[in-house]
């Protein structure tokens, strides 16, 4: 009967020896209130009565969510939301040691690590102006785990990654803001405007002297060609007049016939293409025989000159 309650003891002993661990998760064993081992993940034995489990630590990935404020060095309020990525060092038994026996309970852990995180940050920001912290995300992230990597490690964790989701200010700053990139827009459009005009009016004007240069240069030109095409007519007409005259000699006929015939193809040419209305000629014999002693002295002064 005693070998029957012993053995039924003793199996009940044995089957409270067995300790199954979660994946994911350690078991802390403690004996008589001091650290004995880490249990692993699977079936686990401990003695019974003896081995206590102190606590059970998750070696998983964990997160939390921020939201705090910020104050940076011209006095301006910032406020952030940010995600805390966080998991166990390893799981070494020091580490696992640290974890379990660092902090009395879970809320004082995640207490310490927000108000940490929270204090570097500030710290920084506190060293930035406002126009600085939208520019500084990736700056923050860097400094914050220069600041705490270590002392996460002491008490056995590290920061995998901090993600700063939004950062936000005072309503009269964010209008402030928005009326300073509104006017720097405007004055970035006045200035390319300025450009653009400046551009236009410059090209206009180099065309325009561009225009007067070849058209003065066209002028010349044709200025030259007129003088070649009245020198040449003033030529052909002097041979003509002096064939026409020396056959009239030989004729015995009056050469001052071409002068009359001359001087009336000149009123007829003045009457064609005259601009004016009205012709002014003095008719009378005695104006007409001035005008062709005129014609006769320039005719001889040619012959002179040639």
């Amino acid at each position: 009967m005693y070998l029957i309650i012993f053995s039924i003891l003793a199996f009940i002993l044995l089957f409270s020896g067995l300790l199954t661990v979660q994946q994911g998760t350690v078991a802390v064993i403690t004996v008589f209130g001091k650290y004995k081992r880490v249990l692993k993940p699977g079936l686990n034995f401990k003695i019974p009565l003896i081995e206590l489990v102190y606590k059970r630590i998750s070696i998983q990935n964990r997160s939390v969510e921020l939201e705090f404020q910020a104050v940076t060095n011209d006095q301006a309020n910032v406020y952030f939301k940010s995600m805390l990525l966080f998991s166990v060092l390893d799981q070494e038994d020091e580490t696992i040691q640290k974890v379990a026996f660092k902090f009395f309970s879970e809320k004082d852990l995640m207490q310490a690590l927000i108000r940490t995180i929270e204090g570097s940050i500030r710290a920084f920001v506190a060293s930035k102006r406002q126009a600085e912290v939208l520019a500084s995300r990736k700056e923050i992230v860097d400094y914050v785990k220069d600041q705490i990597d270590h002392t996460l490690s002491t008490w056995g964790y590290h920061l995998m990654d901090l993600q700063i989701n939004e950062i936000t200010f005072d309503q009269a700053i964010i209008e402030s803001m928005s009326k300073v990139v509104a006017s720097n827009n405007l004055k970035a459009a006045a200035e390319n405007e300025g450009q653009a005009l400046l551009i236009t009016k410059t090209k206009a004007a180099e065309a325009e002297g561009n225009a007067i240069k070849i058209s003065a240069e066209a002028e010349k030109q044709a200025a030259l060609l007129r003088g070649e095409g009245v020198a040449l007519f003033r030529e052909a007409v002097a041979r003509g007049m002096s064939q026409a005259a020396a056959e009239m000699k030989e004729a015995n006929l009056d050469t001052n016939v071409i002068l009359f015939s001359m001087w009336t193809e000149a009123v007829k040419n003045f009457a064609e293409y005259g601009k004016g209305n009205i012709l002014f000629l003095d008719g009378s014999p005695g104006g007409m025989a001035n005008t062709m002693k005129q014609i006769q002295a320039m005719m001889m002064k040619n012959e002179r000159q040639d």
